[in-house]
């Protein structure tokens, strides 16, 4: 197979994936007869292959994925009027103090934020996918340990923890993150109660651009939650 075909059959199957794919995944379209480093060049070649489009192919925590550019979301908004959910800044505050002191337990999280955190809070992060539990700490009633996900990195367009900047205090970690779902292509923008975040829809697919000339490519050889009253309630989330 040549490289015009192996990025023919890359695009296409990043095009009609619903989830961001793997190189190991993407190594099975080829029968593992392509090596890993050979997708990643492939995969490299696309993203200039489209570096003037409206739709980018972008790597993050889960594997590859085409999305749409931020600066096509003011079109796209058009399509998608609905407002998006918004979090509390509580909610935002303890998603932040997991994100960047992770893992912590509730107790942890109390402590940082000097309020009762209701449970309430947590299930809400965790039924959205960004934070699970990942162990237990080994103390007196073992509470949990929260981390967040890979689902987690995915919305927010980044590829690991390393990316988030060091910042100072839950407040700022808060407001950062609420900044980074708006610029990134999550499927829910996060925002703050009292500021207002556009839904960032998924880049529809479009004609690839024309491909290079093509090229031989030759297979390699191959051989539980603190106690407390809780006064830290979150507001309802509004779809």
């Amino acid at each position: 197979m040549n490289t015009t075909d192996a990025k023919r059959v890359l695009e296409t199957a990043l095009i009609c994936s619903q989830q961001p794919m793997p190189v190991r995944e993407l190594r099975v379209l080829f029968d593992d007869e392509l090596a890993a480093d050979t997708i990643k060049a492939l995969l490299a070649d696309l993203q200039n292959d489209w570096a003037q489009r409206g739709v980018e192919l972008v790597h993050v925590a889960s594997g590859w994925r085409f999305q749409s550019r931020p600066q096509m979301r003011e079109y796209l908004d058009r399509l998608h009027p609905e407002k998006p959910p918004k979090y509390t800044r509580a909610v935002l505050e303890t998603l932040a103090i997991i994100a960047y002191r992770q893992p912590v337990t509730r107790g942890d999280m109390e402590d940082i934020r000097g309020v009762t955190i209701n449970a309430l809070i947590l299930k809400q992060l965790e039924d959205r996918g960004w934070i699970e539990v990942i162990g237990h700490r080994e103390t007196v009633g073992r509470p949990a340990l929260f981390a967040t996900t890979r689902q987690f990195l995915d919305d927010l367009g980044i590829e690991s923890l390393d990316q988030l900047p060091v910042l100072d205090g839950p407040a700022q970690q808060a407001n950062l993150l609420a900044s980074l779902a708006m610029d990134g292509e999550a499927e829910l923008a996060l925002q703050a109660p009292t500021e207002s975040a556009p839904e960032v829809p998924t880049g529809e697919a479009v004609e690839a651009p024309q491909a290079p000339e093509a090229e031989s490519l030759e297979a390699p050889n191959t051989g539980q939650a603190g106690d407390g009253a809780a006064d830290d309630t979150p507001e309802a989330v509004e779809s």
